[in-house]
């Protein structure tokens, strides 16, 4: 498991700080008293202790944390392993303390014998404030000390609280790591996501061009022959400009214009097509053949050759947000619905829609009796 620049930053300054501290209080304790020596032997008993647990913390940081924290894979014979080696670790440390104090080396200064020209201590023992003796101590002077002492019930305490709170900081960088690759590995997805979509998108698309351009050559061949110079520019802008992230909103409006005026050769006056699209637009950015889409399903499921029918389709800008409006009559089956027979068209829109707004778009599709209306509403970047 790497271990990261700030967590190596935040142990050095950490430890540095530790061994620091106890120069830092012989000197304001020498500057506060003039009578006080500044006596280095102080200050290396003080280290000899801190290295012991840089020791331990070493091994802890390098050898058993990546244990605890390692990868999914056996996790649990993992802990079970980091937490004897911890066990054992702390019963060797307690050992160490307990055979290092300095009551157990004979460093306490010799017991005063009594003097028997003297009355006893006890002649006149200590009084409390209400004039009763004050209690004695029973311990003995002379009484081994306990196996465990505070002080080392102390280091013990720091000693865990040491490897628990390598582990938090070790966690907590893993943690970031783990959603910086996480949020990598989403944006490749993403990519390869809407990528498929494209291609889906665009073989659907002119697999209904073609349909078109079919019909107008038994009706007029020199219809076609236009319609034909029209397919090619869209072709381009599909070509070039579709498998792109955004592109301009002037070229993909242009696109929506090409492509209506080719489906109006093909109806008679009994299917009304009203297009409002901006003629001047702001310089902003949008999906590749989002819009289209809509506008396709429209032509397919809602003109009826025998009926009159109708399609609007409206496009505005507004506050650096773009408004889709597309309404057509129902020439299917009132049971049907255009986002039925859409198939995979609608189901991509949804998807590419979702992959790169989230929940920052609004798409509402009504289904009349009679009329079929989508109202989309993206940002503009």
């Amino acid at each position: 498991m790497k271990q990261s620049k700030q967590e190596n930053l935040i142990y050095l300054a950490a430890w540095g700080l530790l061994f620091a501290s106890p120069l830092l209080s012989i000197y304001v304790r020498t500057v506060g008293d003039s009578s006080q020596v500044f006596e280095w032997w102080e200050v290396l008993v003080v280290w000899r202790l801190f290295a012991i647990y840089l020791l331990l913390f070493l091994i802890h940081n390098f050898l058993l944390a990546p244990l605890f924290l390692g990868k999914p894979n056996s996790h649990e014979n993992k802990r079970v392993m980091y937490f004897s080696i911890v066990v054992m670790i702390l019963a060797a440390f307690t050992v160490y303390q307990c055979n290092n104090r300095p009551e157990m080396k004979g460093h306490r200064p010799p017991m005063e014998r009594p003097d028997h020209h003297q009355p006893p201590h006890f002649a006149n023992p200590p009084k409390d404030f209400d004039g009763r003796p004050a209690p004695r101590n029973h311990r003995p002077e002379d009484a081994p000390p306990p196996i465990v002492g505070e002080q080392d019930i102390l280091a013990i305490i720091m000693l865990i609280l040491m490897f628990g709170a390598n582990l938090g900081i070790k966690g907590f960088y893993r943690g970031l790591e783990d959603r910086k690759r996480l949020t990598e590995l989403e944006h490749e997805n993403l990519e390869q996501q809407l990528e498929y979509l494209r291609y889906q998108i665009n073989p659907h698309f002119f697999m209904n061009t073609l349909n078109n351009i079919h019909a107008l050559v038994d009706i007029d061949p020199e219809k076609a022959k236009g319609t034909i110079l029209e397919l090619s520019k869209m072709m381009r802008f599909v070509l070039y400009e579709g498998n792109k992230q955004g592109v301009s909103l002037t070229n993909e409006i242009d696109f929506i214009r090409h492509y209506i005026a080719l489906m109006q050769l093909r109806y008679t006056d009994k299917v009304r097509i009203d297009i409002d699209l901006p003629i001047e637009v702001p310089d902003r950015q949008i999906p590749p053949l989002i819009l289209i889409t809509f506008i396709e399903n429209a032509f397919k499921h809602g003109v009826s050759y025998q009926h009159e029918s109708f399609i609007e389709v409206k496009v505005s800008v507004e506050k650096g947000e773009l408004w889709f409006d597309c309404r057509n009559s129902k020439a299917e089956k009132p049971h049907q619905t255009n986002e039925e027979k859409g198939g995979v068209g609608l189901a991509n829109v949804r998807k590419r829609l979702n992959l790169l707004f989230g929940r920052n778009y609004i798409l509402r599709i009504k289904n009349d009796p009679d009329v079929y209306s989508v109202t989309l509403n993206i940002p503009l970047t």
